[in-house]
């Protein structure tokens, strides 16, 4: 199962996102991500922060969802420009659901209050993809409608 992390820019929580899931996945399936409009670079703090939580960024880029190595089965949209984009055709009738998060490269303060910013991007994004990845995956992937609704309550959950 391919799961796409799609925001605008791509440079800093789909990336947060792709290296977490990729990092914590079972064995079959795989996070890419990509931006509509890509910035062309990985958000420095973004590395920093996956580096400290032991998390590989190795590979990491800012991509455009026009060269996907792998058709997803479902596209999370975590910023609300990418959600309300169109999905290229070439995507077909892929799964979409949206896990907003605010975007902590519009963070100002202290080098310290900028980092928690990154720090609580992070935290959510994990704590979705844990219960995404607790969910009964096996089962879930022959009913869409039902994965769907899973996908989209996830994306209302918030690390407690």
């Amino acid at each position: 199962m391919n799961i796409l992390f799609l925001c605008t820019g791509n440079s800093c929580r789909s990336i947060l996102a792709e290296a977490t899931f990729n990092h914590l996945a079972p064995k079959g399936w795989h996070a890419m991500s990509a931006g509509s409009h890509p910035s062309g670079y990985v958000h420095p703090r973004s590395l920093a922060l996956l580096a400290r939580e032991g998390i590989a960024t190795a590979g990491s880029a800012s991509k455009s969802w026009d060269n996907l190595p792998q058709t997803p089965d479902i596209v999370v949209t975590v910023c609300a420009n990418a959600a309300g984009e169109t999905c290229p055709a070439y995507l077909g009738p892929v799964l979409r659901t949206h896990w907003g998060v605010e975007d902590p490269v519009h963070a100002v303060g202290t080098d310290a209050e900028i980092d928690a910013a990154f720090m609580t991007a992070y935290r959510i994004l994990r704590a979705r993809i844990e219960a995404f990845l607790a969910l009964p995956l096996d089962a879930l992937q022959h009913y869409p409608q039902k994965l769907k609704v899973e996908l989209d309550r996830i994306g209302t959950l918030l690390p407690g």
